[in-house]
């Protein structure tokens, strides 16, 4: 029997369904509802035309997550996931026309695996406790993103209407996401309440913040501080900007609330993760940094042909452009984003951590390059570093990793 290829178009509601053979030629189509009944029909779908569970039937889909690819990987069969700008592009080299179908976008995703399977790689086979670790990582990066956006917010209406209170807090460790300035702010939250406070009130404050050291010396600073003279809005203006201002802290309150519940699940959940120990003895990838980074690379040993194919996919690796005698070498812009971000965190808190890194950082800047490129230079480096210990099973050596510290001799 002839190999068959299977395309899914993907919507929410529905999926369309497409089988070719190794000619080209339409095995079978069918459009199935997003239910397990919709899925018990795509599997006999698929045992009709041959599926052997030896050699399962490769299926192509637009998309890597979800309920039915979830129940695709649980069968054991490869899964690909392409982008949906790699289709289109597919679609072209079929016809010029601007049509567009649910099934030809079913029929190009089963020729894309016909013609071309060995050039893109499937779905990586993660545990499954890999796979939650993602989603709690995930949602907890987007929850500082979401905090972040929530705090600038606010910065920007209280810059209108008290920017005393931005003197106060923009500084100090935290901002305006710290506890003690959303305790003070539920309390003040217009200048003309401010200046009433008395030093007691604030103090209460500052405990239910859970301040615990000179709360009493920071009260007054705050007091004196909220009664520095400024200039003011209308009354009724302000008043309103302050009501304004207390729903814009709700929600940040509720997005710092996430991110510290999340932080603790993803935590607990990367400690029982047998990578736990190597990629924690890394320096700069404590418990959040090295969450992110398992999520993004998976303990599929197998995903990534080498540690120069998991460089491209974090961006770290530098892309060369050669035409003719013109020879450009710039950083990756098609990269896994959130891979690269944690990337960033790492390097830069190594500096710290690290002799060694920051050696090979100083070196960097010191051959002309600028602080981001620096910094990306020493992921890529540690990178493979960390690629080659996951291998092995081994746990970071500064030494094996950069070499003996070099010593001034007299």
């Amino acid at each position: 029997m002839s190999r068959v290829y299977c395309g899914v178009d993907w919507a929410e509601s529905h999926h369309d369904l497409a089988l070719v053979d190794e000619r080209g030629e339409l095995v079978a189509k069918r459009r199935i509802a997003e239910s397990a009944e919709g899925y018990m029909e795509f599997l006999q779908l698929l045992a009709e035309a041959g599926d052997d569970p030896a050699d399962p039937i490769p299926v192509a889909i637009e998309t890597p997550r979800g309920l039915l690819v979830t129940a695709l990987r649980a069968t054991g069969r490869p899964v690909f996931a392409i982008n949906p700008m790699a289709v289109a592009r597919y679609r072209e080299r079929r016809t010029v026309a601007q049509s567009k179908s649910d099934h030809v976008d079913a029929m190009t995703l089963a020729n894309i695996l016909r013609t071309d399977m060995h050039a893109h790689r499937q779905l990586p086979h993660d545990s499954e406790l890999v796979r939650s670790i993602a989603v709690l990582a995930r949602a907890h990066q987007d929850a500082i993103w979401r905090r972040n956006r929530a705090s600038n917010e606010l910065r920007s209406l209280l810059r209108e209407y008290f920017p005393g209170f931005l003197a106060i807090f923009a500084q100090r460790h935290g901002g305006l996401s710290s506890r003690v300035a959303r305790a003070v702010l539920a309390i003040a939250p217009t200048p003309a309440k401010a200046a009433r406070l008395s030093i007691s009130r604030i103090a209460a404050a500052l405990r239910r913040a859970g301040r615990q050291r000179g709360i009493d010396a920071f009260a007054v600073e705050v007091r004196d501080a909220l009664r520095v003279a400024q200039l003011r809005q209308e009354p009724l203006v302000e008043q309103a900007m302050g009501i304004q201002a207390l729903r814009l802290l709700a929600t940040l309150d509720t997005e710092c609330a996430s991110v510290d519940e999340l932080a603790a699940a993803t935590a607990e959940a990367f400690a029982q993760h047998p990578d736990y120990a190597i990629i924690t003895s890394f320096p700069g990838l404590a418990d959040t940094a090295g969450a992110r980074v398992l999520a993004e690379i998976g303990d599929d040993r197998d995903r990534f042909t080498g540690a120069r194919a998991l460089k491209a996919f974090a961006g770290s690796a530098p892309v060369t452009r050669a035409s003719g005698r013109s020879i450009v070498i710039t950083h990756r812009r098609v990269k896994n984003d959130r891979l690269a971000a944690a990337g960033f965190v790492w390097a830069f808190a190594a500096l710290t951590g690290s002799s060694g890194a920051r050696a090979h950082y100083d070196r960097r800047r010191a051959a002309g390059d600028r602080h981001a490129a620096a910094t990306r230079h020493l992921f890529n480096r540690m990178l493979g570093q960390l690629y080659h210990c996951l291998q092995v099973g081994q746990r970071y050596d500064e030494i094996a990793a950069f070499g003996a510290p070099i010593t001034a001799t007299t």
